[in-house]
């Protein structure tokens, strides 16, 4: 048996040494909003957001399908200088059939809260969250994950976007644009074009989400509605984020996404370079960027068996939804954070997604002390 001398020990060690630097520990409402501020803008600059270039959204339809029940729209937008993000807009016929996205928000019409319903990987992008299924490879992962979350906010009368992630769907890069590549992405290829430039994949994601609300600010059938942001895995990176640096968002579902670095990306390190942001396990953890969302509306879901928790399991994600929890608790809202469960593997459950935005995206403010 050959012997092998590996760094992960290591590296370990070094973890324990210096991570969670910023983590939350504030034991008032003073110390909270200073280490709000003070966190958020590390994180701006360890994830790249400094480094993105603000262009105009130059919003076009390019595509109008009628579905049963709602308008699914093709648009694009652009978020930085040369970068276009293709999305679904889908529509309830209610509100489509009387504001067209064409037409001026006007006195009596109808409009309805928000919701970012982001992919994650083995996806193939957009088609899967909005339930467009005439791909048989789509069509088996809508199955297998219940990916399509955004069809089913549609269905229940919530203005849905379901947009590309950079190296996802339409967004792909040279690598992974053939035809069998359809439910790949390019997540590797992105970081490392865009690590040696201070810009990471997470970084650019969060900056399109970001850019993906100022366009959904334009839509009439959103006027001065709420916003929420659902996701899974992948997805529930990009709602994680987007939640904890954009308080635009004020309802949160982050699915099979919340767990301790050091077990599900440190140990399992063969993890998407998505994951990998240079010195952030040096400045936080989960739970942290849980803690940021607060005092909005945030559920977690993850299941009993998901791999994704590492080798401790479940424990895992219970010990960084305490950290978060402690946000929750010293705002005295602790009603705006759940923890929902299911025995299952790495999945949308979605059992509580309906009651969570019944209840939490109906809402247009939060007020944060």
């Amino acid at each position: 048996m050959p012997t092998f001398y590996t760094s992960e020990s290591y590296l370990k060690t070094r973890f324990d040494a210096a991570h969670r630097r910023m983590g939350f520990r504030a034991g008032d409402l003073d110390e909270w909003r200073i280490w709000r501020t003070d966190l958020r803008a590390r994180l701006q600059h360890l994830i790249g957001l400094d480094q993105m270039i603000p262009t105009a959204l130059n919003p076009r339809v390019t595509a109008v399908v009628q579905c049963e029940g709602y308008l699914r729209e093709r648009v694009e937008i652009d978020t930085e200088p040369g970068v276009t993000m293709p999305l679904f807009v889908l529509v309830p016929d209610e509100i489509a059939k009387q504001s067209p996205s064409a037409e001026p928000a006007s006195a009596g019409k109808r409009t309805a809260p928000a919701i970012i319903a982001a992919h994650g990987h083995d996806s193939g992008g957009k088609e899967t969250v909005a339930g467009v299924d005439a791909n048989p490879l789509v069509k088996d992962r809508i199955l297998h994950y219940h990916y399509n979350y955004g069809q089913v906010a549609v269905q229940h009368g919530y203005v849905v976007f379901c947009p590309d992630a950079r190296g996802f769907g339409e967004r792909r890069e040279t690598y992974s644009q053939t035809p069998d590549m359809t439910l790949n992405g390019s997540c590797r290829q992105l970081a490392h074009m865009a690590v040696p430039l201070g810009m990471t994949v997470t970084g650019m994601w969060t900056w399109d989400l970001m850019r993906l609300l100022d366009y959904i600010a334009l839509r009439p059938e959103c006027q001065n509605q709420p916003v929420g942001c659902i996701g899974l895995s992948g997805g529930g990176l990009q709602t994680l984020w987007l939640a904890a640096m954009d308080e635009r968002i004020q309802c949160a579902i982050d699915s099979g996404y919340f767990y301790g670095v050091k077990d599900s990306l440190l140990t399992l390190s063969d993890n998407c370079d998505c994951n990998y942001v240079p010195h952030l396990w040096e400045v936080a953890d989960m739970g942290d960027l849980g803690a940021l969302v607060a005092p909005r509306a945030l559920l977690i879901e993850s299941g009993y068996r998901d791999e994704l928790n590492g080798a401790r399991g479940f424990e895992n994600v219970l010990e960084q939804f305490a950290i978060t929890q402690k946000a929750y608790d010293l705002l005295g809202v602790q009603d705006r954070l759940d923890l929902a469960t299911f025995d299952g593997p790495h999945m949308w459950n979605g059992t509580h997604m309906l009651p969570w935005l019944s209840q939490w995206c109906k809402i247009k403010s939060v007020p944060v002390p």
